[in-house]
């Protein structure tokens, strides 16, 4: 079977675009070759992305490289919707898999897709209006011709079902997974130095995600500024900007929280360990999830966590984190306060965190995921078989 991954969405460069889905991509382009010794992967990406993939896996893996600049959203688009149908032809592909919710909307079939979110959907006011337009149109309209919906979630799996209008057979669930460099740092040492390096003080509460609208920082600080007397502890916000974020900092300067609350900007995947295992307590109050990878890696890192009871963060989460209501403030401080106040309750919740991950791997999500392609192939085999048949 071979296998062609639209990865133009790759990206090893500081910022919001390195986390999230590039991840996603990069996990299967390393574990889908080592899942199906039957399977040949052709990896559709650009130069910068080639040259910067490290320890670039090539074992039954295929590079397309174009030498258009696709890191830029408009060329990016076009060369997916323009170009992916003839290279697909060129390359011999069985299948496409469009790992980032959009598929080409013309050329060769059977498709894949991945549906990670549908926040433009359920949260338009969150988005610009270019950037929800198109991704609400290219969306839906990808979901209905692939053969098959991967969706990370059963909360996302709800969610193309009532906005993309398919049957539920159609829309498959496979979670992501957490890369086995999560772990906890257990050298104190280690720790010790890299808090030095960052200025970060012994205890502190950590945020690290993407600053936009429906990561609901603003309650974090609302929540934040109510309890942090009874903390004695600063709020570390990590993570790039994404868009609509210059609300967080002028609400820092009016929640008279300058001293209290920093800002690191872009996290490298090589510290994340680090980050987490350092802070006290790690607190995600999203509105609205896909999945929410940050929560599963910091339970992986033997983190307490509080996150949020809506979405699909519980079924990440389990019964491994503090779960509250993410608009109610009050709910939040309160679960800040009780957290940091209980250093059992902080045990407690990293032993079971660091439980609940090792049920999620990016081997397993591999695994699930040719399991979607075999499913496609078959069902494409009997539907020629009938074809036939009939003629």
């Amino acid at each position: 079977m071979r296998v062609g991954l639209l990865s133009h969405l790759l990206s090893f460069a500081p910022g919001y675009r390195r986390a999230g889905v590039s991840r996603y991509i990069e996990a299967l382009v390393r574990h889908l070759p080592r899942s199906a010794t039957d399977l040949d992967l052709v990896v559709f990406t650009n130069l910068g992305a080639y040259r910067a993939f490290p320890d670039r896996p090539m074992e039954r893996v295929t590079w397309s490289v174009s030498r258009l600049p696709t890191g830029r959203p408009p060329v990016r688009i076009l060369w997916e919707q323009l170009v992916a149908p003839a290279v697909t032809r060129a390359r011999h592909v069985d299948l496409l898999h469009g790992p980032v919710n959009v598929v080409p909307l013309a050329g060769p079939r059977p498709l894949v897709v991945t549906v990670h979110d549908l926040a433009f959907l359920r949260y338009p006011q969150h988005y610009p209006v270019y950037k929800q337009r198109y991704l609400a149109a290219l969306t839906r309209r990808s979901v209905r011709r692939a053969d098959r919906v991967i969706a990370v979630s059963a909360q996302t799996r709800d969610d193309v079902i009532e906005f993309c209008g398919v049957g539920p057979d159609k829309v498959m669930v496979v979670p992501n997974g957490v890369d086995g460099t999560l772990q906890p740092v257990r050298d104190p040492d280690a720790l010790q130095a890299f808090r030095v390096a960052h200025g970060l003080p012994e205890a502190f509460l950590l945020y690290l995600g993407t600053l936009q609208p429906r990561k609901n920082v603003e309650g974090l600080l609302h929540a934040y500024a109510r309890a942090k007397d009874d903390l004695s502890m600063p709020l570390v916000i990590a993570g790039a900007r994404g868009w609509r974020e210059s609300g967080i900092f002028r609400l820092v300067r009016e929640l008279a929280l300058v001293e209290q609350v920093r800002f690191t900007g872009y996290v490298s995947p090589e510290e994340l360990p680090l980050w987490y295992s350092a802070a006290t307590v790690f607190v995600y109050p999203s509105l609205y999830e896909g999945f929410g990878l940050p929560v599963l890696e910091a339970m992986a890192c033997g983190t307490p966590v509080i996150t949020s009871s809506t979405s699909s963060l519980p079924e990440v989460a389990g019964r491994a984190a503090v779960l509250v209501d993410p608009r109610d403030t009050d709910a939040l401080a309160r679960a800040m306060r009780e957290l940091v106040g209980s250093p059992e309750l902080r045990a407690a919740l990293s032993r079971a965190g660091r439980e609940r991950a090792r049920a999620f791997t990016w081997e397993r999500t591999a695994e699930a995921t040719i399991r979607v392609y075999r499913c496609v192939g078959e069902c494409s085999d009997e539907k020629r078989i009938t074809f036939e048949r009939r003629g």
